[in-house]
């Protein structure tokens, strides 16, 4: 078995802390780890059940003496009745929240109010977009799949010239009343009515085309406004855009992921562009205006006499824009010299004699490098 963790390091809370400081963080980790919003993750159910436990004995003034003199193992020898404050408190908070204990014991605290407006559920998908849409933006129409009201029953799920009855069990209400053994003790608490699943009414001639349940899964489409700047791997948001909601709740969020080709010229860092370009051997040598093609177009750019081979130059401003902003990021130029090949013999004795021609300042790294070299081996 476990060793239990510190009931204040659990609330992350001082030894000194007040009931007032207390319950209001009990209501934050709450609602953090509630079962009811995490249905499928067993870790945030163990975890409410734990900071559970820690304000049930925290917030009742014997069990807190008690525990701070002699710990758990106090607590345990005493007894866990529930006293002034503890379940009658922690009860109160998840009501107000949840309207009641909800997932900690099974209960289903959200099913037991199913007639209440309930937003509908979030649609994901994914669009393949091309670099430069995505350095300066578009609008894009997609399809997507997602619930909307049944036109036939008009969202009652009950056929023409019928309707949904009253739950004879629950006589309406959603919710019947039952008694759960838990480590607190017998609670008596309201779960969802078996027969209505919760609705409070039943439908004896469901709608055939949605089956009774109002709501219908159907294409859609959705003019998506691709905002420039955009990255590979983000995520837009679209309000309203997701399934219906039921009973008059709002609709969900469409969430459209990011994909962004490559480019045959260029690649991207955050907001900079990069891009390499060939230059000549006269070019390196000599100097020239070259042609750089951006994401705006073709720019005229200077480079110098002695060009090395993988010089970087910088053309501000000349990158992807901020999103938001009136800034835009840089756009960083790498050249690389093209050695000549495939050289006749009047081309080579031309070079040869260039060569013959230069000094040992016209290459000054080599210089650097042979004069390191020669002090290196000095004395050997």
């Amino acid at each position: 078995m476990a060793e239990k963790r510190d009931y204040y390091e659990v609330l992350g809370v001082k030894r000194d802390v007040t009931d007032e400081e207390l319950k209001k963080v009990y209501r934050q980790l709450a609602r953090q780890y509630h079962p009811d919003l995490h249905p499928d993750d067993p870790t945030c159910e163990a975890k409410f059940k734990e900071v559970t436990e820690a304000y049930e004995v925290l917030s009742n003034s014997e069990k807190r003496s008690i525990y701070d003199q002699y710990g758990h193992d106090g607590l345990e020898n005493g007894g866990m009745g529930a006293g002034a404050g503890g379940f009658s408190d922690v009860s109160e908070i998840l009501e107000s929240l949840f309207g009641g204990m909800g997932g900690m014991f099974g209960g289903g605290g959200r099913a037991a109010n199913a007639n209440a407006p309930r937003q509908g559920r979030d649609v994901t998908t994914n669009i393949t977009i091309d670099f430069m849409d995505a350095c300066n933006g578009k609008s894009q129409t997609i399809q997507v799949q997602r619930m909307e009201q049944c036109t036939d029953c008009h969202g009652s799920g009950a056929a023409g010239g019928s309707e949904a009855e009253v739950c004879k069990e629950c006589q309406g209400r959603g919710t019947v009343k039952a008694t759960q053994r838990t480590p607190f003790g017998l609670i008596s608490q309201s779960k969802p009515c078996s027969r209505c699943g919760g609705k409070g009414k039943v439908i004896k001639n469901p709608c055939q085309k949605c089956r009774g349940v109002g709501r219908i899964r159907v294409p859609k489409s959705i003019t998506v406004n691709i905002p420039a700047g955009i990255d590979h791997g983000q995520t837009l948001s679209l309000s309203g855009q997701g399934d219906v909601g039921t009973n008059g709740g709002p609709n969900g969020n469409l969430f459209v992921g990011i994909s962004v080709r490559p480019h045959p010229l260029y690649t991207r860092e955050g907001y900079d562009i990069h891009c390499d370009i060939p230059i000549t051997y006269a070019q390196a040598v000599l100097g020239d205006e070259i042609v750089v093609p951006t994401i705006d177009g073709n720019v005229k750019y200077r480079i110098g006499e002695g060009t090395q081979n993988g010089t970087i130059f910088r053309l501000r401003g000349k990158g992807v824009k901020r999103p938001n902003r009136t800034d835009r990021g840089d756009q960083y130029v790498k050249v690389y010299v093209e050695i000549p090949k495939g050289l006749n013999k009047h081309q080579k004795e031309l070079i040869s004699q260039l060569e013959s021609s230069l000094e040992a300042k016209n290459y000054a790294k080599r210089e650097s490098f042979f004069t390191k070299l020669r002090d290196l081996f000095k004395g050997e």
